[in-house]
């Protein structure tokens, strides 16, 4: 059954930094290709995220060539003053150095496999369009969908919000060839009261996200069957 189609699809080549629409991708069995595949951890050897540095997301990161599985392409990040560095080199590094304020450690997964541990939960994070329409409203305030780093926005066929908690333990198929289990929620927290453009935080999103959701926004799914997608595809129900 047609239940919509992709409306955006966005990767975060950098934990925590904001991410990167794009027309098209790989989808592996991991998630989107590059998603969540540089990242920074602490002293203590867990991963530095919004939470600790709220900062981290007026940092957009972005790949800067063709995707490849045996190299990532150069990663370009722009910062909030509007210059543009590179992953690895001197100047990143002592912006990294000015941001994180404390000893951090670089890390790089392969593009062929990044472990569950940096994207945390599952493998894609989605959302449909109605569902922040509706929450736009609950809110009462302009909603910046990328406070929900989600990976797809789907827009539905049917217009009913939050219709994707519908799907649990069913599958999607995106294009001709993506196929995706849907799982369960996505429980919020802090991170979505950052603002993205200045990293001010406004804990009302959360307490409306709670009490009007049960703190449940998005859905996570899990890649059953890799290949490409592009802004477009059509999706479809499994029976």
């Amino acid at each position: 059954m047609l239940v919509g189609h992709i409306q955006e699809i966005t990767r975060h080549p950098v934990k925590s930094f904001t991410g990167e629409q794009v027309q098209k991708t790989k989808v592996m069995d991991y998630g989107l290709y590059g998603d969540r595949s540089h990242a920074f951890k602490g002293k203590n050897g867990k991963f530095l995220t919004i939470t600790q540095v709220p900062e981290m997301v007026r940092y957009q990161a972005a790949f800067s060539g063709e995707e490849a599985l045996d190299q990532y392409p150069e990663i370009q990040v722009k910062t909030p003053s509007g210059n543009v560095l590179t992953w690895g080199e001197g100047a990143f590094q002592e912006e990294m150095e000015r941001l994180l304020k404390q000893e951090a450690e670089p890390v790089v997964y392969h593009p062929a496999h990044i472990p569950l541990g940096a994207i945390e939960e599952e493998n894609i994070l989605l959302v449909s369009d109605a569902s922040i329409g509706e929450l736009t409203k609950l809110w009462g305030k302009e909603l910046d969908g990328r406070r929900f780093r989600q990976n797809l926005i789907i827009s539905l066929v049917n217009k009913t919000p939050f219709l994707e908690e519908q799907w649990f333990g069913k599958r999607i198929l995106i294009g001709n060839e993506v196929e995706l289990e849907i799982k369960r929620h996505c429980e919020r927290c802090m991170i979505i009261t950052v603002d993205p453009s200045d990293s001010h935080r406004d804990p009302s999103l959360l307490k409306t996200v709670f009490k009007e959701r049960g703190n449940h926004f998005g859905v996570y799914a899990s890649v059953m069957q890799t290949g490409e997608i592009r802004v477009g595809d059509q999706v479809f129900l499994k029976d």
